[in-house]
C-alpha cells in the first residue's frame, strides 16, 4: 500500500471510497482505495454503514467521468447496479494498492489483516496483507 493523489485516480480506475452521504445526493470520500488491477471487483456496489464513520457508506467499482467543483474533484463511481458521485477534497487520505510479495512482511513492517480465518492446526490464513510502504501505515 503506497500513498497516493487525487492525480492517481484515473477513468477506468477500480476504487473504493468510505464517504458520508450529503444533501444533493454525492458522496463525500473520507477516504479513498486504488486497488491493483487484479483486485477489480473486490466488494463492488454501494452500501451503508460503513463503520470507518457513522453513517457513513463505502461504493467499490470502476471511475468513469471526474469534473472539478469547489469542494474538490468529483469522481463519478460505476458499479454493477449503479453510480455515485464522490467528492473527493484535498485532505482526503489516498491509497494505491500494488500486489506485492512476502518478502516484504518482516519485522517491523506495518501491515493489516482483513478476514483472516482460522484452520484446524491453530494457524490464520488469510486472502490478502496489506503491507505499509514507505512508512504509510495500513
Amino acid at each position: 500500500m503506497l500513498k497516493a493523489t487525487v492525480a492517481d485516480i484515473k477513468e477506468g480506475s477500480y476504487i473504493g471510497s468510505g464517504a458520508l452521504p450529503q444533501p444533493d445526493g454525492t458522496q463525500k470520500a473520507v477516504e479513498v482505495h486504488i486497488f491493483a488491477e487484479s483486485q477489480r471487483g473486490t466488494g463492488d456496489g454501494h452500501r451503508g454503514n460503513w463503520d470507518g464513520a457513522p453513517g457513513g457508506t463505502m461504493t467499490n467499482g470502476a471511475v468513469g467521468q471526474a469534473v472539478s467543483s469547489v469542494d474538490g474533484p468529483v469522481v463519478t463511481v460505476k458499479y454493477k447496479d449503479g453510480e455515485k458521485k464522490i467528492i473527493v477534497g484535498p485532505t482526503v487520505p489516498i491509497v494505491r494498492y500494488e500486489v506485492g510479495d512476502k518478502s516484504e512482511l518482516k519485522p517491523g513492517a506495518a501491515i493489516n489483516i482483513a478476514a483472516a480465518t482460522k484452520k484446524p492446526d491453530g494457524t490464520f490464513g488469510a486472502a490478502r496483507i496489506n503491507v505499509g510502504r514507505n512508512g504509510l501505515v495500513p
